[in-house]
């Protein structure tokens, strides 16, 4: 099993702990915006080996009974039809998605603001969707000038005109589809409107990455800025913080650029501001919960990597630029990284290059590395999969894992009548067949019942693997890159 860096249960009780005493700080009622992904964190497990993907929600369970969530979203993205890229379904019916999944984990889910409304009429329709679930939905305005002519957004014709979220309890939580949809904008709306009604209230931010307690070139904040290279997010020493307890701490350049500005609302609001630096603003303990930092520190160069492949092949496909690469090349410089940190990268070109195939290598959890090409019945994606699952159960190369009369009749099928042009089956479809094998053959069934166990795998690929290979891989729990590269010289790649 892969060494683990990462304390869960303690980051899990320091973390809840840290949100109670920012509660008890501003007398009861806090604003808390949460950055970043609440489920399935993937990237913050990478880099912190012994992270749970569910931490953040598991830890707002433990704060159930004080918590309301809202989600934030904007109506330009409603309009737009804004689409997320993991789930690959928009905005709004994310929204629906998020409040079914607080829904299963018991956590209330108090209302739906609008953002940057202005009428648009999928908004509208959205509205009344939500009227006629039972969910309660407000609406939330542009306001001229924001964030900067501090004056205006603090008035009646500012934030002043934003429709009031009531909500009924200390730890109000306010989340979104994505960014850009205005969590803080809310925050800000709702600190204006409770202080006219008398109601002590304040804010905090809850961002996973940077981590402020550790350096500034620390490959952990490195990968981070690895992940946000296509939005250009710079990690940066706080001033603020600097200036103010003589303490160095990482913040990234957004959070500190807007800073003199929330300050200036913050004291016009309330007349002084709790803050003295952006990093005050955050809660997050993450750094105090690394137990092993080599470790860490190796897991965030692999992601550096990982990262890297990503973007040069987003720039084959049109939809990266020699900017994001150039970032990346810049940040593998400064964190040690190359493609020798990562065996599989070698192991599966030299099986390439042997073969004359596409082909595929993978780092087990337990060290060891397996091999897959290209096969007239299997892709390199399938065929590592499947040699993955027979090194895990101690199975001989040799065996085969599925029998011919499953295998055959599914190649015929795609041929003959679903009209694909070559036979080779994806992942899903050797899953399927593996599973219908392993009805009678015990052989099979031992490596189908090594499929957990894949988790936490890294694989690399000579050619770029279809979306159908790359998606289950994924699911598998194993991390996949490869060579920005196309299997063959088609314009057209599906």
């Amino acid at each position: 099993m892969h060494t683990i860096g990462f304390d869960n249960q303690r980051y899990l009780t320091m973390q809840s702990e840290q949100i109670r005493q920012r509660i008890a700080q501003f007398g009861g009622k806090l604003y808390l915006e949460f950055g970043g992904k609440l489920f399935d964190d993937f990237h913050a497990s990478r880099v912190l080996p012994g992270f749970e993907p569910d931490s953040k929600i598991r830890m707002l369970q433990q704060l159930k009974s004080d918590v309301e969530i809202v989600i934030a979203i904007n109506a330009a993205d409603i309009e737009a039809n804004k689409i997320r890229g993991d789930y690959g379904i928009t905005y709004d019916e994310d929204v629906l998605r998020l409040i079914d999944t607080f829904r299963e984990m018991e956590l209330y889910v108090g209302s739906v603001v609008l953002t940057r409304y202005t009428g648009q009429a999928s908004a509208n329709a959205f509205f009344k969707r939500l009227g006629a679930l039972g969910i309660r939905c407000y609406r939330h305005y542009p306001i001229a000038g924001y964030p900067h002519d501090v004056s205006h957004i603090v008035s009646n014709e500012g934030l002043g005109q934003n429709e009031y979220i009531e909500t009924t309890r200390s730890l109000v939580v306010v989340t979104a589809p994505g960014p850009g949809s205005g969590k803080m904008a809310t925050c800000l709306s709702q600190l204006y409107h409770d202080h006219k009604r008398g109601i002590h209230a304040g804010y905090a931010k809850f961002e996973t990455f940077p981590i402020w307690n550790l350096p500034l070139k620390h490959p952990v904040n490195l990968a981070y800025e690895a992940a946000t290279a296509d939005l250009n997010d710079v990690n940066m020493i706080d001033p603020f913080h600097l200036e103010a307890y003589g303490e160095t701490s990482v913040n990234y350049n957004r959070d500190v650029e807007i800073f003199p500005v929330l300050n200036a609302i913050f004291e016009r609001i309330q007349g002084t501001s709790p803050y003295k630096s952006p990093t005050d603003m955050g809660v997050n303990m993450a750094g105090n919960c690394i137990f092993d930092d080599a470790v860490c520190c190796q897991a965030s160069r692999m992601e550096i990597l990982r990262r890297y492949y990503t973007a040069c092949i987003k720039r084959l496909r049109g939809m990266g630029d020699d900017v994001e690469v150039n970032k990346l090349e810049l940040l593998m410089k400064q964190a040690g990284v190359s493609a020798e940190l990562f065996p599989a990268v070698s192991t599966a070109l030299l099986k390439a290059e042997t073969t004359g195939a596409p082909a595929g290598a993978m780092v087990l959890p337990d060290g060891r590395i397996v091999t897959g090409r290209t096969s007239d019945t299997l892709g390199a994606a399938s065929a590592l999969l499947l040699n993955a699952l027979k090194a895990l159960a101690g199975i001989e190369d040799h065996l085969h894992l599925i029998a011919a009369e499953v295998l055959e009749p599914i190649c015929d099928l795609k041929t003959q009548y679903l009209l694909h042009k070559n036979p080779r089956l994806h992942t899903d479809e050797v899953l399927m067949a593996l599973t219908i094998s392993a009805l009678n053959d015990p052989v099979a069934l031992r490596a189908k019942e090594q499929l957990s166990n894949l988790r936490g795998s890294d694989a690399h690929f000579t050619v770029i693997l279809s979306e159908e290979d790359e998606m289950l891989l994924r699911r598998l729990g194993i991390n996949v890159s490869c060579e920005p590269q196309y299997e063959t010289k088609r314009l057209y790649h599906k």
